[in-house]
């Protein structure tokens, strides 16, 4: 299989790598051209082929950026041909995009990804929308991708268009509550400096035979060995959106989701004080997103 693949940013250019490592044929464009194997989409979509379906993978920021890039694709593209949103869109869009597509029979699949810049050596979790049909031809790139495994670890085709990106949302919502309840935990162990000198080390400890031990808490003990007061990094923290959409969504739905509301709201917080529980937020998302954050002057 040959695929196109727009974006070769922090986790598109790693994406290609392993994909081709996996024997899946991959013609990136990115707008650095020290990233890109060609120098327009439309070299990308003529290198792509047209043996068989051609399938274009878009991997950009979601919103308008999204929007113009899938326009492009789809104006080269034919009948029976695939675009994949694999960026952090709003499933409504999913909805509306799938539905002008389908009036040409170019098919649309929405992919969440979840893995950050750690998903070239440990694989992605991916969370996808689409036809069953359009799923099953795309399962060598998405086995690919894919965490090392039995498949239902690591994937699932979660449903109609959509689907998919809804379940990323809700995944990144959670992801907020969880990330939350570990900076509000270094905040207090911080605070008792004269009982536990070493905090570092208390996480470290907390990595086996505890209930609270996850990925996320492994990139905080490396977080905090590379910093350990986290004096170099400032208590600011951005939202990328889906924390907005699940707190909406569950608000919707009336089903309540106190956590992650307030974990958004943290985030807001963030952004008007200094906070040493955002401090530790800022730098997991660094850690496993490879997100920016705040240098402080010493940093």
């Amino acid at each position: 299989m040959h695929i196109g693949l727009v974006g070769l940013g922090r986790m598109g250019g790693n994406m290609r790598d392993r994909l081709r490592a996996a024997g899946v044929a991959v013609t990136g464009y990115d707008q650095n051209p020290d990233l890109s194997d060609v120098a327009s989409i439309a070299q990308l979509v003529d290198a792509i082929g047209d043996g068989g379906p051609r399938v274009v993978w878009v991997m950009v920021p979601a919103g308008e950026i999204t929007e113009s890039v899938v326009a492009d694709v789809a104006s080269r593209l034919g009948a029976g041909d695939v675009i994949i949103d694999g960026g952090n869109s709003n499933y409504k869009d999913d909805l509306r995009r799938a539905a002008a597509l389908a009036e040409r029979d170019i098919h649309y699949v929405d992919a969440g990804v979840s893995g950050g810049i750690w998903g070239k050596e440990n694989g992605y979790g991916l969370m996808v929308g689409g036809d069953a049909s359009v799923v099953d031809m795309l399962m060598p790139v998405f086995d690919a991708l894919r965490p090392d495994g039995p498949r239902e670890e690591g994937f699932v085709h979660a449903g109609p268009v959509g689907a998919g990106h809804y379940a990323k949302m809700v995944h990144n919502g959670i992801e907020y509550g969880i990330m939350q309840a570990y900076a509000e935990g270094y905040e207090i162990l911080a605070a008792r400096s004269d009982l536990l000198p070493d905090v570092s080390k208390v996480f470290q400890a907390w990595q086996r035979g505890t209930v609270v031990r996850s990925w996320l808490l492994e990139l905080l003990v490396k977080a905090l060995n590379f910093d350990d007061d986290l004096s170099e990094i400032q208590g600011y923290v951005a939202d990328s959106g889906e924390g907005r959409w699940t707190v909406q969504e569950a608000i919707d739905l009336a089903v309540p989701a106190p956590v992650i509301s307030a974990s958004l709201f943290a985030r807001f917080d963030s952004r008007q004080e200094e906070s040493p529980a955002m401090k530790a937020v800022a730098a997991l998302r660094e850690q496993f997103g490879g997100h920016a954050v705040k240098r402080t002057a010493d940093g």
